[in-house]
Formats: C-alpha cells, structure tokens, sequence
C-alpha cells in the first residue's frame, strides 16, 4: 500500500470499529420467542403477537458516554473524517434505538436510520405483489443441519485462499431464520429452507455478508469491515444481486422483497400486526410466511430495514446500467452515496485489495446475468 493515515486518525476508526462490534444491534432486536409467537398467533390466541427479547449485552447509557468519547471531529484526513462522523452519528442512533426498545420512539428513530417508503418503490412493490405468481417447483426443504453443511463446506472454500479469514457459522435457538453476525453466520435450529433457494442464500449471506466484512476488516479503515454509515442499503442489495448471479432470484423471493416494502409502509400507516399479516395473505403469501415477514418488520416496536432489500437492489442495477461497477463494493461494508469517497481513498492507495473475493463471481454466467438484470425494466422478467 503506497498511503497510510496518521495513526491518530486510526484510533479513532478502530475505537468506532471496537465499539460497533460490541454492539450486536440485530441480534439485540431479534424476538427468541418468534416460533412459538407464530404458533399462538396462527392459532388465533394472540391477534397481537407479544415478543420476548434477550437482555441487551451494553448497556445504552455506557454506549453512550463511550461514544461521546470518541473523538471525530479531530480527525485529519477529510475524506476519512467525513465518513467516521457519519458512522458516529448513526451509532448514536442505533444506541437510542436500543434504548426505546419496544416502544414508539423505536419506529421514529428506525425511520431516521433507514428511511420509509417512497411513493415510487411503493408502487414497484404493489405491481410485483401483483403480477408476480409462485412458479411451481421443488419443494424440498433443508433442515438447520444440512444447510449449515452447506454453509460450511462454502466456507472452507474460503479458508482454502486465506486460511485467517475467521468465518463460521452455527446453529442456535435464539434467532429466528438465518442472519450474520460479525464473522458468524448464525442459523435458527428450526430453519427450513427450501433447497432450490439454498445456494442463493448462501451467496447473500456467506458470499456477501461475510466476504465483505472479512475484506473490510482488512482495510485500513477497520469500520469497513464492521459497516459505514448507511452500509446496510447497498450491502442487501448487492446480496439479493448475488442471489440474480447465480440464478437463484425465484418468483417466491422477488415477492417476498415486495412483500416486505408493503409491509413496512403498511406499519407506518398504522395498521396493526393483525392488520398487516391479513394484507399479505389476502396477497396470497402462505400464512407462516406472512407471519414472518410481519414479524421482521413489527419487532422491536417498528423497524423499517426491510424496505432497503428493494431499493437497494434498484439503486445498485441503476448504478450498474449507468456504466457504474461493484468491484469496490465487496472491500467492504460502506454505502453507494459513499462510493465517490471510496474511490478517492482507493485512488490515494488508502484501499487494500480483497483478502477473498466471492466464489459467485467465479460462475461465467454471473457476469451475463447481473447485466442482463440491470437492463430489463421489469424485475419480474428475471424469474421464470
């Protein structure tokens, strides 16, 4: 590498980076009780489902003060400065969010994180709800211990290149489906999953999630690797355009996206957990899967994250249809209004190349299909 920041200005990324990692914000919003709340509610014992929480491993207040001694107003290098106050100022909300747990300043705050609903991605979502239909097929499904073979056979491939990369991935019973924490890809123990999805999900979550945060880690600038400011948009949507290269965007999927940005507006509007979960099977979504995507996004008091796989995945085939690459974008965790300020720190030799770089893109046919999704004007061209 031909550049180094100043080590002042290091400590106080890697301070961010620290305290980011200690702040396992989607594990702490995640119900442990989402299976049984799914049972009493399809039972019809409970119209408005109750979620249990585990206790929160910081505590908000002592997150708080430790950011307040962060210091990124002292930061040197512009470029660097402009991107760490960012990540400071949504830490500083995630913090708060923690703190309303539960309650409706949640909803607030996560719209001030991740936004609502724009009348433009609402009505792509409707029309897709609308027109796309479930294509039959294999409905074989995957337990929790077959897909974590997968999953660990994807990530020994992964070892193999770089032996320090530091992947995992476990079964526990206090998640609800498949998510990434950290290095760790973390699968509920009543996962099922169906097998024509299983290698689009690993690519989203391994793939994806987990390269670039082994690639990010790796980087100067180690909040890379934990997420910059707004990461969490363009880091979905270049998942779900991982699942588009290797073939595995279904018509179940694609209305599961759609599903999810309804919902969230639908939440916004008021409506009740009871309220929303009938919008979607009136939509024809099986109700177990309604449930879960209602579930997603009434947690926790309200939170509007889900809205992002979308429009994420729209902004990103705009940026490549416009000529744009994603060749930057699997170095780390950072969003595309960020890419400029990449780009510079990549020009000044600030950026290191990828530790490993995603097995999808070994496919030849990747290549064709993410360029043929960024110019088709309809999604639901790109399922069968």
């Amino acid at each position: 590498m031909s550049a180094a920041f100043s080590a002042d200005d290091l400590a106080i990324d890697q301070q961010l980076s620290q305290l980011s990692e200690r702040v396992r914000f989607l594990l702490e919003i995640t119900p442990i009780d989402a299976d049984e709340a799914r049972e009493r509610f399809l039972a019809g014992e409970e119209p408005e489902p109750r979620f249990a929480y585990r206790e929160l491993t910081v505590d908000p207040d002592v997150a708080d003060a430790a950011l307040a001694k962060v210091d990124v107003g002292a930061v040197e290098d512009a470029t660097l400065g402009h991107l760490l106050r960012a990540k400071h100022r949504e830490m500083q909300l995630q913090v708060d969010m923690l703190r309303s747990r539960g309650t409706d300043d949640f909803r607030q705050l996560s719209v001030e994180v991740y936004g609502a609903v724009s009348p433009g991605l609402l009505a792509t979502a409707e029309d897709l709800l609308s027109r796309v239909r479930v294509q039959a097929g294999s409905r074989e499904r995957l337990d929790a211990p077959a897909f974590l073979a997968l999953a660990e056979r994807e990530i020994d491939a992964y070892r193999e290149a770089d032996p320090d990369v530091g992947m995992r991935a476990e079964i526990r019973d206090d998640v609800s489906g498949v998510l990434c924490q950290g290095t760790a890809l973390i699968i509920s123990d009543d996962a099922s999953i169906f097998r024509e999805r299983a290698e689009a999900l690993i690519q989203h979550e391994v793939g994806t999630h987990l390269v670039t945060q082994v690639n990010g880690a790796a980087q100067q600038v180690t909040t890379m690797g934990t997420g910059l400011a707004g990461y969490d948009e363009t880091q979905e949507g270049l998942a779900v355009i991982a699942e588009i290269a290797v073939g595995g965007l279904t018509s179940f999927r694609l209305r599961q996206l759609a599903a999810r940005v309804v919902t969230v507006h639908t939440m916004l509007g008021g409506a009740s957990f009871a309220e929303a979960h009938e919008e979607l099977v009136a939509a024809g979504l099986p109700a177990g899967t309604a449930f879960s995507t209602v579930m997603r996004i009434y947690r926790a008091g309200g939170f509007t994250k889900d809205a992002i796989y979308l429009r994420g995945l729209l902004d990103l085939l705009e940026h490549v249809r416009g000529g744009g690459s994603l060749e930057l974008f699997i170095l780390g965790k950072f969003s595309l209004r960020d890419l400029p300020l990449v780009e510079d720190l990549h020009r000044r030799g600030l950026v290191a190349a990828a530790r490993v770089t995603p097995r999808y893109l070994d496919d030849p046919r990747a290549p064709e299909r993410i360029r043929r999704a960024a110019e088709v004007d309809d999604l639901a061209l790109l399922v069968p």
